[in-house]
């Protein structure tokens, strides 16, 4: 079956189309500025390229124009839209209701729209891409795979805050998590790579990228994660000023007269590396500042490196110890000397990494501990997108999601 995978953003829409006899990727795409002047389509099938330029007002359009780039005679992929068996749709945020994947319904998108308050920025693109695949490709199920499902086993302890307790029953206040579906993938995937058994092996994932988010997995479940009721908690970001005491936005808001929204916003958007070091949120920009250094962007990188290492030794305490550390997403598969000093120190609790392995590592599965360390240290590149196609294959052939 050949399953088209969509993840739609609020002027963006991506997609890859994966014949899963063989999980091959068949064609990928990114349609781009919809609604906005200046938008396209571009796409890669086969080692041929479409682009597309021409104003695309809506999401309809632009579902529209990635079908017709598909089954383009020449450098498509397929030949019509009834070879795709079905759409698998990445959604941030499915509260409560979504332990798992779920075939997409009337009462599912409902569902989504619930928790537009809890992910206001993503749901409702989300949900515009679903309506629009359903509007151009009718029959074909849809299948939503929720960013926040992996993160649901958490127990009471974990997710909840310290505020009063009916603000949880009134509101849905607690911790979702993130990054679920990279989590999932990683954490199982090393204990593949590794043969270890998943149902009696404690894992620590590392997603480091622009959105950072860790999580402890304990026999295949997560049971905390640092992420919280949005992706702003757990370590410095891109742009994220992550975990910080909530005093601080009364404070510079009754300082500098901005609203509670206003410096949300700016928590979002102009803090983390950026902020800390006035100069990018790209690690790469930093780590070249740092190096010839640039004292704002050494501090930021060290904020980032120590956030990590606090997250490893507290999952490494919820769990009872740890017997894998895997690094993922492109800070956590590409940042060699970042590994290294992320794991500087840990021999106490038998985790040693092997500076040589560290460095030939990259961008590829890999082992890079030391020999004689009783803790795995792993770089495992994500692959959210073969999350989405195995969920939305078992779902539509009726068999049980793994």
């Amino acid at each position: 079956m050949k399953i088209l995978i969509v993840n739609a953003g609020s002027s963006s829409l991506k997609y890859q189309l994966v014949d899963m006899d063989g999980e091959k990727l068949m064609a990928k795409g990114l349609v781009e500025r919809i609604g906005i002047e200046g938008s396209k389509l571009t796409q890669k099938a086969g080692g041929e390229q479409i682009v597309f330029e021409q104003p695309i007002k809506d999401h309809t359009e632009a579902c529209t124009l990635m079908i017709k780039a598909l089954t383009d005679p020449e450098k498509g992929a397929v030949k019509e839209m009834s070879e795709i068996g079905a759409v698998g749709h990445r959604v941030l945020h499915g509260g409560e209701a979504f332990t798992a994947s779920v075939l997409i319904n009337e009462e599912v998108k409902d569902a989504i729209r619930a928790n537009i308050p809890l992910g206001p920025l993503h749901n409702p693109a989300n949900l515009m891409g679903i309506e629009a695949c359903e509007k151009v490709m009718p029959g074909t199920p849809n299948v939503a795979v929720f960013d926040t499902a992996f993160h649901q086993t958490m127990p009471p302890k974990a997710f909840l805050y310290g505020v009063p307790y009916e603000y949880y029953e009134r509101l849905h206040v607690r911790r979702y998590g993130f990054h679920g579906t990279s989590h999932r993938y990683v954490s199982k995937r090393a204990c593949e790579f590794l043969g270890l058994d998943r149902a009696k092996t404690r894992v620590i994932t590392c997603h480091l990228g622009n959105g950072s988010s860790m999580a402890a997995v304990d026999c295949g479940k997560c049971v905390d994660t640092s992420m919280g009721i949005t992706p702003l908690e757990g370590v410095i970001m891109g742009t994220r000023s992550g975990s910080m005491d909530p005093a601080v936005v009364q404070y510079i808001a009754n300082n500098d007269h901005m609203t509670v929204d206003e410096v949300l916003n700016m928590c979002n958007k102009k803090s983390g590396l950026l902020g800390i070091s006035g100069l990018s949120s790209d690690m790469r920009d930093i780590d070249a500042a740092a190096d010839s250094g640039n004292e704002r962007a050494i501090i930021a990188r060290d904020m980032l490196i120590s956030g990590i290492r606090k997250y490893i030794g507290s999952y490494a305490a919820v769990m009872n110890g740890v017997d894998v550390i895997v690094f993922t997403a492109g800070i956590g598969e590409n940042g060699a000397e970042l590994r290294e000093k992320v794991m500087s120190g840990f021999e106490y609790m038998g985790a040693k990494l092997d500076r040589q392995k560290n460095i030939d590592g990259n961008r590829k599965e890999s082992v890079i501990s030391a020999d004689d360390s009783k803790v795995k240290i792993v770089v495992i590149p994500t692959d959210e997108e073969i999350v989405i196609a195995r969920d939305t294959l078992c779902i539509v052939t009726g068999k049980p999601i793994e």
